[in-house]
């Protein structure tokens, strides 16, 4: 072997191995999870703090790892070229691009990248300060080319000085639980309790009220024995007290006020003044956004507020546990009702009360029904039929079958809901 072929194959030999680090390193870099190395750099990792640093101004590091790998493939690419040439003359070429592309695609491309792929923590803590040297020196070439890829692409009318991520932080975490719920890291369990917490910034107050047709009231102008009956009948520790029309809330009745009150008079009921022992009722808004009324409870050290709407009117209420259930799901105790609304059917579809929540059933049974307009599943039924369909109507659509089986007055009391196929599905009926 002549002393010009050595040098040929050990100067391709080493450009290879650099095309191979900046292909691995950009990998590496561009796939670490900046999560695991914010919390190794709060541990005192240093390489982790310099990744960090790295990728907080990606087009110059990816500018730099792309410089870096171009110059090394192409000089490898000459310089086999030049080689083969003086063995195989013209045909040296061919031969050249043939072998180097192989080469470069193997060793330099697929390999390291497969590498950081399966150890991208890893790969990119330990180019991390190479890599911070390579930037800084090649900075004002890449600064260069920057100047000039954004003047090219501002003649086309492009501007990408004001560029932001299109997915935010929460749709990026929303997308992390997903993924990793279908990749069989996450039970449904967690995915649902994280995808909770991010979902309150998403709902408002109204989204999940205890509706005012379902709320417990007690009208203050009854007998006190009357009232402890109600309090004992409904299972509710708070009970809002109206006077003279049920949208007139003069208070909230404790049922440990009560008890204390009646104890305080010896047993006797018939002493204890009702006004006497009433908290203020507060009232929220319910188009409130549900993060700041949990932060309103949290700031008032209380659980329990009414709702109203725009003009004052009552539309039901809301307590600390409510929101609670959106992230942890159903809280249940030994005086919550067994049934939830949702029956199922030997034929494997739901009878469903009108006013269970679309949300509800969503988490339940992992369903994926629209709750961005309506609230409950009668809502949905109405906002799709564009009409209060009688009893006995069907309606197919989002790949559900939706039959009224009961209606009182002008609300769907009962539906039946049924799962279809792709290939079952039917047109909308009437």
């Amino acid at each position: 072997m002549s002393y010009e072929v050595f040098w040929a194959i050990a100067s391709i030999f080493a450009l290879i191995i650099i095309s191979a680090f900046f292909s691995g390193s950009e990998t590496g870099l561009t796939t670490a999870s900046r999560a695991r190395l914010t919390e190794m750099e709060k541990r005192g990792n240093k390489r982790a703090a310099m990744v960090l640093k790295l990728t907080s101004m990606p087009e110059r590091l990816i500018g730099a790892l792309l410089l870096g790998n171009s110059l090394a493939n192409i000089t490898a690419s000459a310089v086999a070229t030049a080689a083969l040439v003086k063995v195989f003359t013209d045909a040296g070429a061919v031969i050249a691009s043939v072998i180097m592309t192989v080469l470069i695609l193997i060793f330099a491309e697929v390999m390291p990248k497969t590498y950081a792929i399966a150890y991208p923590d890893k790969v990119a803590t330990a180019v991390a300060p190479i890599m911070r040297l390579i930037v800084a020196v090649l900075g004002p070439i890449v600064m260069t080319v920057e100047y000039i890829v954004k003047k090219t692409l501002m003649l086309f009318g492009v501007d990408t000085s004001n560029v932001q991520s299109i997915l935010s932080a929460h749709d990026e975490l929303r997308g992390a639980i997903d993924l990793h719920h279908k990749e069989g890291t996450f039970v449904k369990k967690d995915r649902d309790m994280l995808g909770g917490i991010l979902d309150l910034k998403d709902l408002e107050v109204a989204d999940i009220m205890v509706h005012r047709t379902k709320m417990t009231m007690i009208d203050g102008s009854e007998p006190i024995s009357a009232i402890i009956q109600q309090v004992f009948k409904s299972g509710n520790t708070r009970l809002p007290v109206w006077q003279d029309n049920p949208d007139n809330i003069v208070g909230i009745l404790h049922a440990k006020n009560l008890f204390a009150a009646i104890q305080e008079n010896d047993g006797d009921s018939h002493k204890v003044k009702l006004g006497d022992i009433l908290s203020p009722a507060w009232f929220v808004p319910d188009t409130r956004p549900l993060t700041d009324q949990l932060n309103a409870f949290l700031r008032r050290k209380t659980h329990f507020a009414i709702v109203v709407d725009e003009y004052g009117e009552v539309q039901g209420l809301i307590t600390l546990e409510d929101i609670i259930e959106e992230i942890v799901g159903d809280i249940k105790d030994e005086f919550d009702a067994v049934t939830t609304g949702v029956r199922k059917q030997l034929d494997g579809s739901f009878n469903i009360e009108g006013t269970v929540p679309l949300r509800d059933l969503n988490r339940s049974f992992d369903w994926n029904l629209p709750d961005e307009e309506v609230t409950t599943v009668a809502g949905l039924v109405i906002h799709e039929a564009r009409m209060i369909p009688d009893a006995g109507q069907v309606f197919t659509f989002h790949g559900f079958r939706f039959e009224v089986l009961k209606k009182r007055k002008q609300q769907l009391s009962l539906i039946n809901v049924t799962k279809l196929e792709p290939a079952k599905e039917e047109p909308d009926s009437g």
